[in-house]
């Protein structure tokens, strides 16, 4: 119903409501709205990850020494290529998801039925390649020591290139017992036990001349810089305070801790979004094949499902640009 309301003596027409404004359903325009709430979420993420990174732009880690393994490739460095191919199936999944719903547009509902089971397997992919890259990630691979001033401190040979801990330290024979509340100070406990200790690490660096310490600022070429050897030793020894293997929320052996925060945030927040949208699919999926949709004759809820994945293959983009590419 319409209505209308006096201007100088003209009558002015203004919208009186109705079931389809802009010509969209309701359904649809309410995913409109939760898409734009979300982009605006996650757009002050990336902003915040933005402001963090040039503040501590001189210490950031690089992503292509950190990003470089891939599965069933152990002790191959492989920069990108696998954070490259995750991005590659969810864009194709997105691809799929286009056909499912101009197939639903026709009432194809066997080509329905296929593109959505290949959406989905494409979503699973990705999941699945996000908590095998966090367990990466969480483990590490070369290992380092943190100073007292939070720095990190790694290790590599007269090259350049890496060297991990078990490469030069060895493991000494006594056995650590980690400090819990209940076998120590009762309000002081420590998280995992490293495998090494910091006088196993002087010890094993001052044992083999070819390695070298590279600190976490960058140069002016934008590498970490090396130290000389007499450099090496006199900063382990005075600075060096504990090991540090892998990342989580309080330290990263790759560099500034501010980076596994963000990274572990975004990510996941990100790879919710990914695993939610694959359940809410799986339930699109049965209803297509249990025809439901078909005698509806109107697949519109596949083109709803599709909005929210194809949102979350673009935020993918910007997340995958800021903390893989720039």
């Amino acid at each position: 119903m319409s209505t209308t309301v006096a201007n100088t003596g003209t009558e002015v027409k203004t919208w009186g409501g109705g079931n389809e404004p802009l010509k969209a359903s309701y359904g649809k325009m309410m995913m409109w709205f939760f898409i734009v709430s979300d982009a605006l979420t996650f757009s002050a993420f990336l902003a915040a990850y933005g402001f963090s990174r040039f503040k501590f732009i001189d210490s950031w880690p690089i992503a292509d020494e950190v990003f470089t393994h891939v599965p069933f490739l152990h002790g191959q460095e492989h920069p990108m290529i696998y954070v490259a191919f995750m991005t590659f199936v969810l864009i194709m999944s997105s691809v799929t998801m286009v056909l499912a719903v101009n197939a639903g547009h026709h009432l194809n509902k066997a080509k329905v039925t296929l593109y959505m089971f290949l959406t989905i397997i494409g979503g699973i992919i990705f999941v699945g390649s996000q908590a095998w890259e966090w367990a990466t990630f969480i483990k590490g691979d070369f290992g380092a020591v943190q100073t007292k001033g939070g720095n990190i401190l790694q290790f590599v040979d007269t090259d350049g290139n890496r060297v991990a801990l078990r490469d030069f330290v060895v493991a000494g024979e006594g056995e650590r017992v980690q400090h819990e509340s209940k076998n120590g100070v009762w309000f002081v406990s420590e998280g995992t036990l490293p495998t090494y200790t910091m006088d196993e690490v002087m010890h094993g660096l001052e044992n083999h001349d070819n390695i070298l310490v590279r600190t976490q600022i960058l140069d002016e070429h934008g590498h970490k810089t090396v130290l000389t050897r007499a450099e090496s030793l006199k900063q382990l020894k005075a600075n060096g305070t504990h090991v540090v293997e892998g990342a989580n929320l309080h330290q990263n052996e790759y560099g500034a801790p501010l980076f596994a925060d963000f990274f572990f945030f975004i990510t996941g927040f990100h790879g919710f979004h990914v695993l939610s949208g694959v359940i809410i699919n799986i339930i699109i999926f049965f209803n297509v094949v249990l025809g439901t949709y078909e005698r509806r004759k109107n697949y519109e809820m596949v083109e709803k499902v599709g909005l929210y994945w194809h949102f979350v293959d673009l935020v993918w983009v910007f997340v995958f640009t800021f903390f893989y590419l720039v």
